[in-house]
């Protein structure tokens, strides 16, 4: 496990990459942070997906400026569609795919902000599967016309989770309507960020309210994301 340092227009991206045991080539995932940026959890998704044997990059959208700031231009790009937050998750899959250890399939993953820029970069981007968790990018990616020709989509979503149940009832309809392969599953007792294990003050206040870690949510939730990556990503099944 190792941060590598990607050079971009406006600065020194850094990510954080989980390698598989052993040797061969792997399947490569991206991995998208949610508003906590670089965290021990978001290294942890890495090291988990590493575990299931897929080179794993999860890089720093918020590297260039401020914690706000960044978040709100991510934002504004995620809804528009394209941007510089598109060209640094577009240098993070590039990476992965000059690696040797590569299969040249990628898959991407996001959670929460990052679960609707998982969503948002499904048609048209170059991903081989999409994981979003309890991610939702605005009533435009939501309809059947955005998503044609999606690469396969697998979701995630607690019945508490009052910012994107609705959305996640319209992505189904809309996927279906789109004939996109998918799968979308609603975890009862989860709430927002059922699978993010933050451990900082806010978010053990968050808690309290029905938003964070979920253990046996996010027990099966990644049993299968691992099992719908390797489908599609790996051509098992």
């Amino acid at each position: 496990m190792a941060d590598v340092q990607l050079p971009r227009p406006r600065g020194t991206m850094s990510a954080y990459v989980a390698r598989p045991a052993g040797t061969g080539a792997w399947p490569g995932v991206v991995v998208i942070h949610d508003a906590a940026g670089m965290s021990e959890d978001l290294r942890h998704q890495g090291d988990w997906l590493a575990g299931e044997g897929f080179l794993a990059i999860a890089p720093d959208l918020l590297y260039w400026g401020g914690t706000i700031t960044c978040i709100r231009a991510l934002m504004r790009d995620i809804a528009a569609g394209s941007g510089p937050a598109y060209d640094d998750v577009e240098a993070a899959r590039a990476w992965l795919i000059d690696q040797t250890g590569c299969t040249g399939r990628v898959g991407v993953i996001g959670f929460c902000m990052g679960g609707g820029f998982a969503l948002a970069l499904a048609p048209g981007h170059g991903f081989s599967a999409s994981s979003v968790n309890y991610g939702t990018a605005g009533k435009d990616t939501l309809t059947e016309r955005f998503l044609a020709g999606a690469c396969p989509i697998i979701g995630s979503y607690g019945t508490r989770d009052i910012f994107t149940r609705r959305g996640a009832r319209r992505l189904e309809d809309a996927l279906t309507a789109a004939n996109v392969d998918h799968e979308i599953t609603f975890y009862a007792g989860a709430g927002h960020a059922f699978l993010n294990d933050h451990h900082d003050a806010l978010f053990r206040i968050m808690k309290i309210v029905g938003i964070g870690y979920h253990e046996p949510s996010a027990h099966d939730a990644r049993r299968r994301i691992t099992a719908f990556f390797d489908r599609h990503l790996r051509g098992t099944t």
